[in-house]
């Protein structure tokens, strides 16, 4: 490998973290804009589990809109441990560990994820953008915070869906 390829390749990587942390800022901070623009336009392949399976990213941001974009909704999206393969200069893949933190104070419920995102990227006119992602949980914790005492309401890998359904975060009347 060349010099140029070797810092090419770098440059490839960089460019790859700093879309995954816009992408995660703009999440947390309920910016509907900022998220698509992190992903390619066109078809893609998103499956974000309970949230939904997205085959654009309007069907995802409408998702993203509806379910996250209320006040009473708090989240803290945090990526780590990230390993990316630069497959060519316009192509490339990485896993991506998460840290995902939700408070939902309608509910007066914390949830807690940890998993993994199985990501595909696309460079289009010098841009790398995401144009698959697969996101799987690996654990879950659920504390119900509307009584005099912190109640646990699960601990363990992925809650059964009564216990975690990301619908229950809408608005009321927008399920």
């Amino acid at each position: 490998m060349t010099l140029e390829q070797r810092i090419a390749r770098l440059e490839a990587i960089e460019a790859i973290k700093s879309l995954k942390a816009r992408y995660f800022h703009a999440c947390d901070n309920k910016q509907p804009e900022q998220v698509r623009a992190c992903f390619a336009p066109g078809p893609i392949a998103l499956d974000y589990g309970r949230v939904g399976e997205f085959s654009d990213r309007e069907q995802m941001l409408d998702a993203f809109t509806r379910l996250a974009c209320s006040d009473h909704i708090v989240e803290m999206h945090h990526g780590q441990n990230p390993q990316i393969t630069v497959i060519d200069e316009d192509a490339a893949t990485a896993t991506w560990g998460l840290y995902y933190y939700l408070i939902d104070t309608r509910q007066q419920t914390t949830t807690q994820l940890a998993g993994f995102y199985d990501d595909r990227y696309r460079r289009l006119e010098g841009q790398w953008l995401i144009s698959a992602s697969r996101y799987r949980v690996s654990s879950t914790q659920v504390l119900d915070l509307s009584g005099d005492q912190l109640r646990a309401v699960f601990a363990g890998a992925e809650a059964p869906r009564e216990l975690d359904d990301p619908e229950k975060q809408a608005p009321p009347g927008d399920t």
